[in-house]
C-alpha cells in the first residue's frame, strides 16, 4: 500500500501529533486499566494493542496502527494488525468484530439481550470489507479510511474537523467501546475428528 502524502507542513502535524499522544498519556492508567496498551508513538504511527480484560486470562484481541500523516488536513488512517509483527491483517485474519445495535430508549437490557440471540435485531458492522481477503477498515466519521470511502463522499471531513472526531483518544475508545469492551467469555468449539483406542489396550 502507498503511503499517503505529507501536504501539511510535518512540523505542524508532529506538534499535533504530540498533543494527542500526550493527552493520551495523561491517563494512560485508566486506560491500562481498560485494555489498551500504548506499544509505540512515533511521528506519525501510534500502536495499540486492546485485551478483552472481562476475560481471565485477558487476551489480546485487537490491534492498530493510527496514522497521523498529513494530519489535521486529513484525519488520521487505522490499519489493523498483527500486535506482534504489526503486520497489516485481512478481513479473515482480523478475529474481531465491532458491533452496533439500534437505540432502544425503555427496552430492558435482558431483552434486548435475548432479541440479539434470536436475531431479531439487525446489527451493524463498524468494521468492512468488501471481501475477505481485503484489508477491512473502520467506519466511522473521523477515520481516514471512512472518509475516502466513495460511499461517504458527501460526509467530508471539514464537517468533523475540530470536533474531536479523528482524536486518537475518540478512535480507540470506539474501537474499545463497540469491539473490545463487550467480549466477556470465550467461544468454545469441539469437534470430534473420531475415536481413538487406548493403546495399552490393542491386543496382540
Amino acid at each position: 500500500m502507498t503511503a499517503a502524502p505529507q501536504v501539511v507542513d510535518p512540523e505542524v502535524s508532529r506538534a499535533k501529533f504530540d498533543r494527542e499522544v500526550a493527552a493520551y498519556r495523561m491517563l494512560e492508567a485508566t486506560y491500562r486499566k481498560r485494555g489498551w496498551l500504548l506499544l509505540g508513538a512515533t511521528f506519525p504511527e501510534v500502536f495499540v494493542a486492546f485485551a478483552a480484560t472481562k476475560i481471565k486470562p485477558a487476551p489480546i484481541v485487537a490491534a492498530v496502527i493510527v496514522d497521523f500523516t498529513d494530519y489535521d488536513l486529513q484525519p488520521p488512517s487505522v490499519r489493523f494488525v498483527d500486535p506482534f509483527t504489526r503486520e497489516r491483517l485481512t478481513a479473515s485474519n482480523v478475529g474481531f468484530q465491532m458491533l452496533r445495535r439500534p437505540a432502544m430508549p425503555g427496552a430492558p437490557p435482558e431483552m434486548i439481550a435475548a432479541m440479539i440471540q434470536q436475531g431479531a435485531i439487525q446489527l451493524s458492522a463498524m468494521l468492512q470489507a468488501n471481501k475477505p481477503d481485503d484489508f477491512p477498515f473502520l467506519c466511522l466519521p473521523g477515520v481516514r479510511e471512512y472518509h475516502d470511502n466513495p460511499a461517504h463522499t458527501g460526509d467530508s471531513w471539514l464537517l468533523h474537523r475540530g470536533s474531536g472526531e479523528g482524536s486518537l483518544v475518540f478512535i480507540l475508545e470506539k474501537i474499545w467501546i463497540y469491539g473490545a469492551d463487550p467480549l466477556a467469555a470465550y467461544n468454545i468449539q469441539i469437534q470430534i475428528q473420531g475415536l481413538a483406542p487406548n493403546p495399552m489396550g490393542i491386543p496382540e
